[in-house]
């Protein structure tokens, strides 16, 4: 009898929808998630499949809440917030974690990849989420990686065709070592700038110009207050998708997997999502009247041999192991 009893059980549990099991261990929960790209930018629309999926695993017990644009503040205050709990989750330039994880100035090394595919392998193999494992003691839990794409450079004054039309031009950049010490090494005034800033600095001329990627520049309406965009390619970004440790260790084992099933799908649209729409908004910011310049290889090659010494200096502060276990990765990738 208690056997009949037991499959009749094991039978009705096999009838339950897998969201219904699933949400036994569940807990209803507002989750803030910011980030510093508007509403639109691919940043935003991978936020916005995330917090699709979540509250489809969940059965809508899981809320996250978006904050898109900076409203919480800039990329160092969210990572601080997050670290202390008030923000549960944001996607920012993994470069900027440098401050936690010093490894993490490897992935704003200049002209690093040759494309986004070299990226992926490299971000999602045994180098990016052994980079990832190492934030859990600065109470930071990584989920992966998304696409920002390839940083150019913007600017109201003269399109940059060789290395020397980078002198005297006051460039807002990041606020991270690499991105100050690469610019005015380039012979720019390298100006680092919280990023909800920056668009009022461009229009009050504090700044000549700026860099991002072209999905940045047309979503911030760059291209109302800069004239001229340059290919330079300099840096590829990918985006670390983190969420505050104190929510991850008040999650369940099933929560848990949620989010990291969550975090997977939406990485996949992120990432497809950011390079459909990179030359789109390509296309977009020449009819809109800014002039678009690509670099010839020469001058290229002068530019990357200007930054060689950038590259030594960080080098020597991120640590020898690291960068060429970094550059081991991408050429077991070409190959």
């Amino acid at each position: 009898m208690k056997t009949f009893a037991r499959s009749i059980c094991i039978g009705l549990a096999a009838l339950l929808p897998l969201g219904a099991a699933l949400a036994q261990d569940i807990k209803e929960r507002t989750v803030k998630f910011a980030f510093q790209n508007q509403t639109g930018h691919p940043q935003a629309q991978g936020a916005a499949k995330f917090a699709e999926l979540v509250a489809a695993k969940s059965n809508k017990k899981i809320t996250v809440k978006l904050f898109p644009g900076g409203t919480l503040g800039g990329d160092l205050q969210t990572v601080s917030a997050l670290q202390g709990g008030t923000v549960e989750m944001t996607v920012l330039n993994a470069g900027i974690l440098t401050a936690q994880v010093k490894d993490f100035a490897v992935f704003d090394f200049p002209f690093l990849f040759n494309n986004a595919q070299e990226a992926d392998a490299v971000t999602d193999g045994e180098f990016g989420k052994g980079l990832l494992a190492k934030l859990a003691e600065k109470n930071i839990i990584g989920l992966g990686y998304w696409d920002l794409g390839f940083r150019n450079v913007t600017n109201s004054k003269r399109p940059i065709a060789r290395l020397e039309d980078f002198a005297g031009l006051k460039l807002r950049v990041i606020q991270s070592p690499i991105y100050i010490d690469l610019f005015n090494t380039l012979g720019a005034n390298a100006t680092p700038m919280p990023f909800p800033e920056l668009y009022p600095a461009l229009e009050q001329k504090a700044v000549d110009g700026q860099e991002n990627p072209n999905t940045v520049i047309l979503s911030s309406k760059f291209n109302e207050v800069q004239k001229y965009l340059s290919a330079t390619r300099h840096i590829y970004n990918p985006q670390a998708l983190i969420v505050s440790r104190k929510l991850w260790d008040s999650l369940s084992a099933d929560e848990k997997k949620l989010f990291t099933e969550a975090a997977a799908e939406a990485t996949t649209f992120q990432r497809q999502a950011s390079r459909s729409a990179a030359d789109t908004a390509l296309a977009e910011l020449k009819k809109s009247g800014m002039q678009v310049n690509e670099i010839a290889p020469a001058e290229l090659q002068r530019i990357r041999e200007k930054v060689q010494p950038v590259i030594d200096k960080q080098t020597a502060n991120v640590g020898e192991a690291t960068v060429k276990a970094l550059y081991a990765e991408i050429a077991k990738v070409r190959k």
